[in-house]
């Protein structure tokens, strides 16, 4: 079935191809290139918007085009919005002018249910910043952050992977009857769910995109949203249903894990270079007397931040998951499952509470869990396996990706607090052992940002050019041996900006049609952070000061390999 899809996209592009009229082709005279890019030439319009509402895309992916208009603004555009059979929604922004042959597409966060097209991280990335790149993106196939779809196999087919990619193939139809000209090159980009998206792309379908960013991907989707995100809730509430850890207690934790692991690297700047390396002991914050909210802990405060390092384990001490959230992650807790404020809901047990009882186990056979009900058993995880085999990417052999010269950048927050970064090494490193390092090195890196949450924001530096650096070294060859971060803007109406995991609609969190998030607690007890540069090297290699020089300038750090790492449960 899937060879037949991809002869009859071959046959529609050809067709569409040979329909488009010859007064169309490229101008004589291209644009300057980027550096790194492939200088191509523009292409224009070979029909007006409106004909694209009659596209026939039924031979591509049984779609049906909606509605096709013209957006304008600074760099105008042609809409379309369509529908994949039965209920893949599609929107595709096809430039009126300048279009340098290239395509992206960008993933969807949580559970996705919504239509955005985020092409974040594109710092000096021209062909994205002038508006001259065709976009697009799905719903993938539902809508509302409500996971109640999951009754529906077909619904839950179309979010693990068939959303993504007849949206490809939608897209690139779309531009091809456009223009009479198909993409030169094709990007995908995708954090959180985002970046397991694009993972399933590279190891399902890759001959979908030259390039893809993988950030912050939560490849282990199964275990991800029921024993981790459950682990955590259930950590984090008392007998009585109260929340033990609170978000005035988060400072001294992260106080307590900079006091402990800032210098490990030998440098004292603020963030953990390494968190691997790292031991926080949660009990030097032990009250003397009463508890003083953000001065010391009691007893059960720490035994839950305890837990909630360890990660999630049976009964008998067996792991979960592949590993815990990292020590400096601290700050990126509130919002996700420590309250921002008395009575507000844990985003981790609503993201278990609907896993677990809607996507996780066959329709209907949960008997309804809760975090607290939920068993933490080998058992449990066994009983996972089909929801492993639909929606996790964790497949490491990348061989068609590969040699089709595919390239992929993986990226994470070393201070995320939804998905540890542990997942995205392992990967890595799965890749490396099942290809060789050699092969995995020629197509693939790793880029880990100290002090980063997820998908952006935290402490440290958090916005890098990560399209500009893929399309180059897509298209010219030249693989990043870095990526310069920065952290420009860091404080909000005298406030430090709160961590990622406190924003609306970023990198995975809730959006339109999902659950009411809480407003963000001030961080009144952080200071507001200097701006600051930093150059983050292809994993395993750290950055380290030269020894003289700003410490908050990237000319002032060098490659080095960091000390052998142990986790902080070892």
């Amino acid at each position: 079935m899937l060879k037949r899809c991809f002869v009859l996209l071959a046959f529609v592009l050809a067709f569409l191809t040979a329909a488009a009229p010859a007064t169309a082709a490229v101008p004589a005279k291209a644009q300057p290139a980027a550096p790194g890019l492939a200088k191509l030439a523009p292409v224009a319009p070979a029909i007006d918007c409106a004909a694209l509402a009659k596209v026939d895309l039924t031979r591509v992916a049984g779609a049906t085009t909606q509605t096709a208009e013209v957006v304008t603004g600074t760099h105008p555009y042609c809409r379309v919005s369509g529908t994949v059979a039965p209920a893949i929604r599609f929107e595709v922004r096809l430039p009126l002018s300048g279009w340098t042959q290239r395509y992206l597409q960008t993933g969807c966060g949580g559970l996705c249910g919504n239509l955005r097209i985020d092409a974040g991280k594109a710092d000096g990335c021209a062909p994205v910043t002038d508006g001259a790149i065709v976009l697009a993106s799905t719903d993938m196939g539902h809508q509302g952050m409500d996971a109640a779809w999951g009754a529906n196999p077909q619904q839950r087919e179309d979010f693990a992977w068939r959303g993504v990619h007849l949206t490809a193939l939608v897209a690139k139809a779309l531009t091809t009857a456009f223009y009479g000209h198909p993409p030169r090159y094709s990007y995908f980009s995708g954090c959180s769910d985002g970046g397991r998206e694009a993972l399933m792309e590279a190891q399902r379908f890759p001959q979908d995109f030259d390039g893809i960013a993988a950030g912050a991907p939560a490849l282990h989707f199964s275990v991800q949203n029921s024993f981790h995100h459950a682990w955590l809730a259930r950590a984090n509430t008392a007998a009585d249903g109260q929340p033990i850890l609170l978000a005035a207690d988060l400072a001294p934790l992260h106080r307590a894990a900079l006091a402990a692991c800032d210098g490990l690297d030998g440098l004292v700047d603020g963030q953990i270079t390494d968190p691997r390396t790292c031991r926080v002991d949660p009990g030097v914050l032990l009250c003397k007397g009463a508890y003083q909210p953000g001065r010391c802990l009691t007893l059960a405060k720490i035994e839950t931040a305890r837990a909630i390092y360890a990660g999630a384990r049976t009964a008998e001490g067996q792991t979960l998951e592949v590993g815990p959230l990292m020590p400096g992650s601290e700050l990126g807790w509130a919002g996700v499952f420590v309250p921002v404020a008395p009575g507000a809901p844990l985003l981790s047990a609503m993201i278990a509470g609907q896993a677990i009882n809607h996507l996780i186990f066959a329709p209907g056979a949960s008997p309804g869990f809760t975090p607290q009900t939920f068993p933490f058993t080998a058992e449990t995880q066994r009983n996972e396996q089909a929801a492993r085999a639909l929606y996790d990417a964790d497949d490491p052999r990348l061989d068609a990706f590969a040699a089709r010269r595919g390239k992929l950048i993986l990226w994470h927050g070393w201070a995320d607090p939804h998905i540890s970064p542990l997942n995205s090494i392992d990967y890595f490193e799965q890749v490396g052992a099942a290809m060789g390092p050699d092969r995995r090195d020629a197509f693939a890196r790793l880029f880990l940002f100290p002090g980063m949450g997820h998908c952006s924001g935290g402490d440290g530096p958090n916005t890098f050019p990560l399209l500009a650096a893929l399309m180059a070294w897509v298209e010219g060859g030249a693989a990043p041996d870095r990526l310069v971060a920065h952290r420009s803007s860091p404080t909000q109406d005298g406030q430090p900006m709160p961590p990622a995991g406190l924003r609306r609609g970023e990198g995975g969190l809730p959006q339109a049609g999902g659950p009411a998030m809480p407003p963000p607690a001030p961080q009144a007890s952080s200071p507001a952070l200097a701006p600051r540069s930093r150059p983050v090297f292809p994993f395993p290699r750290v950055a380290r000061y030269i020894g003289h020089g700003s410490i908050d300038r990237a000319s002032s750090f060098a490659p080095a390999l960091p000390a052998a790492p142990s986790t902080p449960t070892d």
